[in-house]
């Protein structure tokens, strides 16, 4: 059973059977047409409820429920309060999905967008349609990210191009309003972007490159940007606090943001910027620029784990397990019990689910006046995640391969000769892959980069003889240890030194890859002196950072284990699924 917890406005579509502000009992799922006949879908509602989560969206248009099968289902704001839900029709398995206000996008795991709402398809507005097919450039269709906001959808390529379809009609594509109202194709708005921002009810956008410099474009009448008066129109954000931006999350008047600074306690904190009358300043009035927002409940040795902001109101989950609110609760949308407003931080009591023991895996989810809590680990392991992203990053890529239409794919040699062997193997692919499509072989790549065959069953089994697909991605990736040739970046440590290939440390290391991907960094063969770390716990890292595992001999200690949680945080390692902390305090344990 899911722990996803529900609090705020409840009707058209009734979500829970409970009273709408107050904390409720994990969602029940019904399916399609349930009520027609119940005996005969019992069975059916019960394996609907043991489906997992992935993620939830909630805006004006609609609420999607994406589980970890790839399937999501809908239910459609209306006038229907009995309304069951919809199975979102898409072949592909989907990765993400975004509600706005007036469209709703999906992002499968090919890197196909299919889109609807009044600005995308309005003679249909429940019909999906490929928005990333419409992109003129057909080697920058591979989608990494999408991003609803009121009437607009942003999207991020592969290639770290931002574009974006819908209204333009306050500037938020970055050009004139009133010679580009809207448009009805992906339209580039700005090259080099690591990350895209906005909300279910903005009409402004931030981007973020990858030397931390920030972007906004769109309304500024309250000062939602923070460009520092209420109207000023330079993109460019001026006094970003100091520390690595991490998230921002916007409202409809107002934007904020999360920071992590190292040197700083908490080492994370949260600034607003624009209307105040909700977010938490205690304050009437406006602020043009990213002010901390300041409580008691932030703790210094409680770093907030993940946030969200809805309309006018704000949820905010932290390390310790708690649960900070402020906000317009017109609809009881913070879950205090009431609908009274708060202007300040507040603390809401939760029921026990696994919180003590999992709380990096639950999740925050501030629709437009409803709110959820919800438990989601993720589907692939660090390695197949990671492997999957870095394909999707062409700065590195080194090795060219032409479909049976002509594009061209790029690719990384090195993964390839780990994964699937030498020159010989690769030469079968390059044939391979010159009588496929675009589609089918970019599935085919994200299929070899992560052993992973859920991306397309058919195809994966038309290739995993050929290529060796039997052998376990980690057990390949191991190959790379040996690898002497190719390890082109040092880290130095006491007296020993550490040589590494400067793709892995992109692939597994946000420190590397945001140090790499800089435009103005150094790129050459660099020697980091880094000595915190005993022999053995680097060593622990080394292998985990290659393979996602560790090694059945190493004895694991107290101080190993806080050694790595140091290693961890300063290298900026990706954590998902399996955590590397929890296989060593469970080996640890027995």
């Amino acid at each position: 059973m899911n722990d996803c917890l529900f609090f705020g406005l409840n009707k058209e579509p009734i979500l829970i059977k409970n009273e709408s502000y107050k904390i409720t009992k994990p969602i029940q799922f019904k399916n399609e047409n349930e009520n027609e006949n119940e005996n005969e879908n019992e069975n059916e509602n019960e394996n609907e409820n043991e489906k997992q989560i992935k993620q939830i969206s909630s805006g004006f248009f609609s609420t999607i429920f994406l589980f970890k099968n790839g399937k999501a289902i809908e239910y459609l704001n209306g006038n229907d309060p009995k309304q069951n839900p919809s199975k979102i029709q898409i072949e592909e398995n989907i990765q993400k999905v975004t509600v706005g206000s007036q469209n709703v996008a999906i992002l499968t795991i090919e890197g196909n967008v299919f889109a609807k709402g009044l600005n995308i398809n309005p003679n249909n507005i429940k019909e999906f349609i490929n928005i990333s097919s419409l992109i003129e450039d057909k080697n920058d269709r591979i989608i990494e990210d999408i991003v609803c906001s009121a009437d607009s959808i942003y999207l991020l390529t592969s290639n770290q191009n931002a574009y974006g379809i819908g209204s333009n009609g306050y500037g938020q594509f970055g050009f004139d309003s009133k010679t580009l109202k809207k448009t009805e194709k992906p339209i580039l708005i700005m090259k080099n972007v690591s990350k895209i921002f906005s909300g279910i009810s903005s009409l402004f956008v931030f981007l973020l490159n990858s030397n931390q410099e920030l972007f906004g474009y769109g309304d500024n009448s309250d000062g939602q940007l923070g460009l520092g008066e209420s109207r000023k129109k330079e993109s460019k954000i001026q006094n970003i606090p100091k520390g690595k931006i991490i998230d921002i999350q916007c409202g409809n008047e107002y934007s904020i943001m999360l920071i992590e600074n190292e040197n700083q306690n908490p080492k994370r904190k949260l600034y607003l910027t624009g209307d105040s009358l909700y977010n938490g300043l205690g304050k009437d009035g406006y602020t043009y620029e990213f002010t901390e927002i300041k409580s008691s409940l932030f703790e210094n040795d409680d770093d907030i784990l993940n946030f969200s902001v809805g309309y006018a109101h704000t949820l905010i989950l932290t390390s310790k397990s708690k649960l900070i609110v402020f906000g317009s609760n017109s609809h009881g949308q913070l879950g205090t019990g009431d609908t009274n407003n708060q202007y300040i931080p507040i603390q809401i009591e939760l029921p026990k689910l696994r919180f003590n023991e999992d709380i990096f895996n639950y999740h925050v989810l501030c629709g437009n006046e409803n709110s959820f809590l919800y438990y989601s680990f993720s589907s692939f392991s660090n390695l197949e995640e990671d492997l999957i992203n870095l394909f999707r990053r062409k700065e590195f890529c080194n090795i060219s391969f032409k479909t049976k239409n002509g594009e061209i794919i790029s690719a990384h040699k090195l993964i390839l000769q780990a994964i699937i062997g030498q020159d010989d193997q690769i030469e079968k692919l390059q044939e391979l892959i010159s009588n496929k499509s675009f589609k089918e072989s970019n599935q085919i790549f994200e299929m070899i980069y992560s052993n992973n065959s859920k991306i397309n069953p058919k195809l994966y089994e038309e290739i995993k003889i050929d290529f060796n697909l039997f052998v376990s991605i980690e057990e390949s990736m191991k190959e790379l240890i040996e690898f002497e040739n190719e390890k082109d970046f040092i880290i130095e440590r006491k007296e020993k030194q550490y040589k590494f290939p400067k793709l892995i440390l992109i692939m597994r290391s946000k420190l590397f890859r945001e140090k790499f991907l800089s435009v103005t960094e150094d790129k050459s063969n660099k020697v980091t002196d880094y000595s915190e770390l005993s022999d053995e716990s680097f060593q622990i890292l080394e292998y985990w950072i290659y393979s996602n595992q560790i090694k059945e001999e190493i004895q694991i200690t107290k101080e190993i284990i806080n050694e790595i949680q140091i290693g961890i945080d300063y290298f900026q390692l990706n954590q998902t699924y399996p955590n590397l902390l929890d296989l060593l305090i469970n080996k640890f344990k027995n």
